[in-house]
């Protein structure tokens, strides 16, 4: 479960930090010219899913859209992701990201909720040898989806993302409570410990692993006994980081559901992130297996 959006990238050919200055950060009004804007398919849940199909692997989406989801979905059924639990709202746009980014790969974004103001809240069915992820998304579907994988025993990973500024303390909890995996970057994994009151050790007597990616300087794989420090694989050129992150999480997925140990489902997601970083948008780039593995083992000396 997550979003489904239309992404609208725009790039700023200086950086932010030239623009703004922070002792007047309380009467903050600056626009940026921008060089280059593009209209993708995104969105947490489209994201993931599209680069799980890049692994062969099949995924049903968990969500709203609104009456323009048209093309997207023509698009999403092509790379065989399941659209039949995905809930269109007529009277609905569907969600609009609007992204600028400056030469160092900051970014300003604002979101338009759209469809996803409303909850799909669908049946679930599955059971234990399946795996789920609640990635950013509608507050009520993540709170429904999270009870609903807890009582069928669903092993599933929270990327609570963007919606942490959203979701109250104690919904971060439950969220957590029960998650195989915390996936987050370092700052939302502070925020989640401000807002929930919990050390990672406390986490960890409720979640069994916690994921903290750090950009272009790796990931971080804790479990209770051990941590695991994942290399970067550096891109060919960096072109657009947006889509990094679910990159990631696909290809950690990816590993984990082939019974791969942590370390190698890190990996495989470090290197998925590359090819994302390496286009402009989030489902524009492309590799089979063959050609991953070969990377794989260039990369880190091994096969997987």
């Amino acid at each position: 479960s997550g979003s489904l959006a239309y992404d609208r990238i725009m790039n700023f050919p200086g950086y932010f930090k030239d623009n703004i200055v922070p002792e007047k950060i309380h009467v903050l009004n600056v626009s940026f010219p921008i060089e280059r804007i593009e209209e993708r398919f995104g969105g947490t849940a489209g994201n993931i899913a599209f680069n799980l199909s890049l692994f062969d692997v099949e995924s049903t989406i968990l969500a709203c859209t609104g009456r323009d989801f048209s093309k997207y979905g023509n698009w999403l059924a092509s790379k065989k992701v399941d659209l039949s639990k995905i809930k269109k709202v007529e009277k609905e746009l569907t969600s609009t990201a609007y992204i600028i980014t400056d030469n160092t790969n900051n970014q300003i974004a604002g979101f338009y909720m759209g469809a996803m103001k409303m909850p799909s809240k669908q049946k679930i069915e599955g059971d234990a040898n399946d795996i789920a992820i609640i990635a950013p998304g509608n507050i009520q579907d993540m709170m429904h989806y999270q009870d609903q994988y807890q009582d069928k025993k669903i092993p599933y990973i929270f990327d609570p993302g963007q919606m942490l500024t959203y979701l109250q303390p104690e919904e971060i909890r439950a969220l957590v409570t029960g998650a195989k995996v915390l996936v987050t970057n370092d700052y939302e994994l502070d925020l989640v410990k401000k807002k929930t009151e919990l050390t990672l050790e406390q986490i960890f007597e409720i979640c069994e692993i916690v994921i903290t990616t750090h950009g272009e300087k790796g990931s971080i794989i804790r479990t209770k006994n051990e941590e695991i420090k994942i290399n970067p694989v550096k891109p060919k050129s960096v072109v657009d980081p947006t889509g990094a992150g679910d990159a990631y999480r696909a290809g950690f997925i990816y590993g984990h559901i082939n019974g791969k140990d942590l370390k190698t489902c890190g990996q495989l997601g470090s290197l998925a992130a590359t090819y994302a970083v390496e286009e402009y948008g989030t489902q524009e780039h492309f590799y089979d297996l063959e050609e991953f593995k070969t990377k794989y083992k260039d990369n880190f000396k091994e096969n997987f």
